[in-house]
């Protein structure tokens, strides 16, 4: 996904407030970073490295960048800087922690290796998303440092119920949305992935660990006739305060090299990044999106 540059910033009311900004990959965490500096806060941001974009560093007060195995020495950062509320924004590649030699190349800090012995040596413990990132949260926590939903500083960025493009969904891709669904929410029960492409009640492809551009690209390659759909929800366990589903116009540009016609979200709990200028690509492709609530009625 492109990231534009990052709008000047206006000066920051009297009074501020300490937040902490743990920055993953896309255009998220600027957003957020962004509206933390209008709202008048304070703000100190870790940029994960090989991930966050490094324009951050012109927006927050204060900004370094943190490997995946420094969980010791984030905690340590936002300790020296008396920095209690922190929130996180944006993606974490997963897929980087099955590669070749990841542990060498992001060797884990004690506090690292503690907490997560469980889960990658002894394996006493799974990887899910969920898991994975409440242990990070945990670890946090026992320095009283308190993780807060990014949505917070910026509910706009969350999708309202109804059509958002200009055309709607046909009585096709009504009832694969419909199909979808329940796909779709069922792999976010057992914590795999977020979205499924569907044509004609049929699944085309999955979203696991390689995230939903790749799912896309695979259900294109699938299905070289086009006009599938693709459904993103949140799961139903979904904790807001991270890996909460997101679309923006990489997601649209993705569904229109792969031959997708439409997409179908979840309302109050997905984002959308840019709103009005991925609807306007949407509106320009004839691609149709809709928001649902969370048992797929609403539009």
């Amino acid at each position: 996904m492109s990231i534009a540059s990052p709008a000047v910033a206006p000066p920051r009311p009297a009074t501020t407030q300490k937040v902490g900004l743990l920055a993953g990959w896309g255009r998220y965490p600027i957003l957020v970073a962004e509206e933390l500096r209008r709202q008048g806060h304070q703000t100190f941001c870790l940029g994960v490295k090989e991930h966050a974009d490094p324009r951050l560093a012109a927006i927050c007060d204060h900004y370094e960048p943190v490997g995946l195995g420094k969980l010791g020495r984030a905690i340590r950062y936002f300790n020296r800087h008396e920095v209690r509320d922190v929130t996180m924004a944006g993606k974490i590649h997963k897929f980087k922690l099955f590669q070749p030699w990841m542990w060498m190349k992001h060797f884990p800090d004690y506090r690292t290796a503690r907490r997560f012995a469980q889960h990658f040596l002894y394996s006493t413990r799974d990887r899910k998303d969920d898991t994975l990132l409440l242990a990070v949260i945990d670890e946090f926590a026992l320095d009283g440092i308190r993780f807060a939903p990014a949505t917070d500083f910026v509910p706009e960025l969350l999708v309202k119920l109804g059509n958002l493009s200009r055309r709607v969904p046909s009585r096709t891709e009504r009832l694969d949305i419909e199909f979808g669904w329940n796909v779709a929410k069922e792999l976010g029960r057992f914590d795999i992935g977020q979205c499924v492409a569907v044509k004609g009640k049929a699944t085309l492809a999955v979203e696991a660990i390689e995230g939903t551009d790749k799912c896309i690209e695979r259900a294109g390659d699938l299905c070289r006739a086009g006009g599938f759909t693709l459904v993103k929800v949140a799961k139903p366990q979904q904790d807001m305060r991270f890996d909460v589903p997101t679309i923006g116009l990489g997601t649209l540009e993705t569904m229109v090299r792969a031959g997708a016609s439409c997409l179908a979200v979840e309302a109050g709990r997905t984002i959308i990044l840019d709103q009005q200028s991925t609807i306007d690509y949407a509106n320009r492709h004839g691609l149709a999106i809709v928001a649902l609530d969370a048992s797929g009625n609403g539009a």
